[in-house]
């Protein structure tokens, strides 16, 4: 039989996830190309007791259906940490849940883009981002980044020659880079979108992760009206719980609620419930501390280790935070070449190829430092060494 898929689904890049989780199981591999946070680090007696707890006190209402718009105790919970944190003036009615921050990225696109608009991500972007994004037929361009951002001449030409819907972008440990916005570059970006009908979609997945604990003020403290702030618990507390938000303007937020009920009715009430239970029984602030320590010895370790004794040519970035890193291979190294030949000594890495909306990245690979131990990442880098050094 032949089946009639919508044509959308012929624009769409083909995932490099499915090939990455098949050679990440291969017995012997060490593998740095996921984007997993430690399993060693998730709290799993506390999210029993409060599982426990909800199921006891709670059960019949947490196996029910519930609201679109989420957990009202969980939203308030959220609102007021952004209040704490940021200072931003955050209300539980402005705050969507959702299955993960994920699911942000299809609502975002479905209730914004037609076929053919314009939509800014990074260069490199977040692979994910641009897999979702390209379902809705848009025109993906891409600006550059540089070491604290965006290149802003770049940003500024992408906003008045193409008037994108809006701009996606990870001002806190970018993935795949691992780069973090300076402030006057989340100040100036502001500026450039005030009063265009550009929004930013800012995604704050890593934003708690700063290794040295201290926040970073959102583009949205600066564009309260035209920007859209996303987070998850998945870094943070359990990625298998796939429950993230939206902080949004109440018309973006509006038409977010349609979509967000004509797909799923609502995110997994039991466990939004479960959590927010957890969430006021742990100190998240030092379970985050702990989890970001850990994170911040691993980067290091990693970033030490490929300036000693790497081939000549390797580069890469020097993240403050989050969970990824990037390496620029040395000139006529491929990424596929050294992600083949890793496979075969048994060590994964994730090429670039993918992150680049607009073509690029054949020479530059993503390390995940938060899922491998200490003892792994010193291995894993010694056989990546010769990897690199034998694809030259």
């Amino acid at each position: 039989m032949e089946y009639r898929f919508a044509d959308r689904m012929y624009h769409a890049p083909e995932s490099f996830i499915e090939e990455l989780f098949r050679v990440s199981g291969v017995p012997g591999v060490i593998s740095f190309a996921g984007g997993l946070p430690d399993p060693s680090l998730i709290d799993v007696e506390g999210i029993r007791n409060a599982a426990s707890e909800v199921m006891e006190e709670e059960g019949a209402c947490a196996l029910q259906y519930s609201t679109t718009d989420g957990y009202l105790p969980l939203r308030e919970f959220i609102a007021a940490r952004y209040r704490k944190r940021l200072g931003i003036p955050a209300e539980a009615s402005e705050i969507q849940i959702v299955n993960g921050s994920q699911q942000c990225l299809d609502l975002m696109a479905k209730i914004f883009l037609n076929p053919g608009d314009a939509v800014g991500v990074e260069g490199p972007g977040y692979l994910g981002a641009i897999e979702a994004f390209s379902l809705y037929e848009p025109a993906i361009h891409a600006v550059p980044l540089e070491e604290d951002g965006p290149d802003l001449d770049a940003f500024e030409a992408l906003v008045r020659e193409h008037a994108p819907k809006y701009f996606y972008g990870i001002p806190n440990s970018q993935n795949p880079s691992g780069l973090t916005y300076s402030q006057e570059k989340r100040k100036a970006i502001a500026d450039i979108l005030e009063g265009t009908g550009t929004v930013f979609y800012e995604d704050d997945a890593f934003g708690e992760l700063f290794f040295d604990n201290r926040p970073r003020l959102p583009v949205k403290r600066y564009l309260p009206d035209g920007a859209v702030l996303s987070g998850s618990f998945s870094k943070t507390v359990s990625p298998g719980m796939r429950i993230g938000w939206i902080l949004a303007p109440a018309p973006i937020l509006k038409q977010f609620n349609v979509a967000k009920q004509a797909a799923d009715l609502h995110s997994n009430v039991l466990c939004q419930m479960i959590l927010h239970r957890y969430l006021t029984e742990t100190d998240l602030d030092a379970h985050v501390g702990r989890i970001s320590a850990v994170y911040g010895r691993r980067c290091r370790l990693m970033c030490d280790l490929l300036d000693d004794g790497f081939p000549a040519g390797v580069t890469h970035t020097t993240p403050q935070g989050g969970m990824f890193l990037l390496v620029s291979l040395p000139d006529g190294v491929s990424a596929m070449d050294v992600f083949h030949e890793g496979v075969r000594k048994g060590v994964a890495v994730l090429p670039g190829v993918p992150f680049y909306a607009n073509g690029g990245g054949e020479h530059t690979i993503r390390l995940n430092f938060s899922c491998a131990d200490e003892e792994k990442i010193t291995e894993g880098m010694a056989r990546l060494k010769g990897v690199i050094a034998s694809c030259m």
